[in-house]
């Protein structure tokens, strides 16, 4: 659906160059929920609105929906637009028009002038993001989960291809961001709409989206499948954002690790049906061992159950290796350096 190739983006500021994004290479396949993950400055922000073309890249390729967007007229590129929609961190909703009116806006811009039409759409809107009682409502009269309803409504009142989302539950509490979270990845399996959401949260990638790309420097240094990059991280910005989900470090499991003195320390992933079976303590009776667990974590990744724990594995050496042969063929990922 999205493909960017080679992009580079830089800004003139007081004359000097600055570079925001560097060599940059990405792909969304129609229909998922992709997130892009960096840090404060990391130029996620300006990735995301490349796509829509609010800001144009300095060099390289980019394709969406099959078509080069950068060869665009005015009036290609206004037509274009209507096919994607954005939600913002702030709402920016129009303060002095009613829900109603705020969800109408990109309507009347496109040219619509059938107010039936209009309502239906308005309504139909409402009720698929909950707000079908606050239509006549001002967004002052909303709480911040209700103007970022709004604003989604907002948003796919054109019936839109691409939903951008753009640090969409920065500004909101932990079980109001899970709501607009479940809301999100309903419209996405219900509309198929592919959404791309920009975030500085792991725990926000974790919960919605099929994969991800984490961004650093104005370069992606690592992207797959959420549960890979998350149970596995390779890159250094990619593992403290992991860690920071955990409330964990590496120096916390290094101290923890140092203070075991027999055992063989391994990590284990158990993932789908391997987190399903009681597979440690089969083990540990069938092979005679004991398994101290040292850290752990156990949840979902999407839909996903998973779980990854860290352990000594104490008894005779043998035994113990035989062990972790008989946890590896039973689908838990062993791993020694990790």
């Amino acid at each position: 659906m999205i493909n960017l190739k080679n992009i580079h983006k830089s800004y003139t500021v007081r004359g000097k160059v600055v570079p925001a994004l560097n060599g940059l290479d990405l792909s969304v396949v129609r229909g998922e929920i992709f997130g892009v993950i960096g840090h404060s400055g990391a130029g996620k922000s300006t990735l995301v609105r490349l796509i829509n073309l609010l800001e144009r890249p300095t060099q390289g390729t980019l394709v969406v929906d099959g078509e080069d967007i950068l060869s665009f007229d005015d009036a290609a590129l206004r037509s274009f637009r209507r096919n994607i929609g954005m939600i913002f961190q702030h709402f920016n909703l129009l303060h002095s028009k009613t829900v109603a009116e705020n969800i109408a806006f990109p309507l009347r811009i496109k040219g619509e002038k059938d107010n039936a039409k209009i309502d239906a759409r308005i309504d139909q809107m409402l009720d698929l993001v909950g707000l079908a009682k606050h239509k006549h409502k001002y967004p002052q009269q909303l709480s911040g989960g209700e103007k970022q309803r709004v604003g989604i409504a907002r948003a796919l009142a054109n019936q839109p291809k691409i939903l951008l989302c753009d640090e969409a539950t920065s500004a909101l509490d932990p079980q109001t961001t899970r709501s607009i979270l479940q809301l999100l990845r309903e419209i996405n399996e219900k509309l198929k709409l592919t959404i791309v959401l920009i975030t500085h949260e792991m725990d926000v990638i974790r919960t919605i989206c099929d994969r991800v790309a984490v961004i650093d420097s104005g370069k992606i240094v690592e992207q797959g499948p959420v549960a890979q990059v998350f149970l596995h991280p390779r890159h250094p910005t990619t593992r403290n954002f992991v860690l920071e989900a955990e409330n964990s470090s590496d120096d916390d499991l290094a101290q923890t690790i140092g203070q075991v003195s027999d055992g063989l320390i391994r990590r284990l992933t158990f993932i789908n049906t391997s987190i399903e079976q009681p597979v440690l303590t089969q083990v540990a009776r069938e092979c005679d061992v004991d398994f101290l667990i040292l850290s752990g974590r156990f949840g979902k990744i999407k839909s996903t159950p998973c779980g990854q724990v860290t352990v000594s594995v104490r008894g005779d050496i043998d035994r113990a290796k035989a062990a972790l042969v008989k946890l590896a063929g039973a689908g838990v990922i062993v791993e020694e350096n990790f």
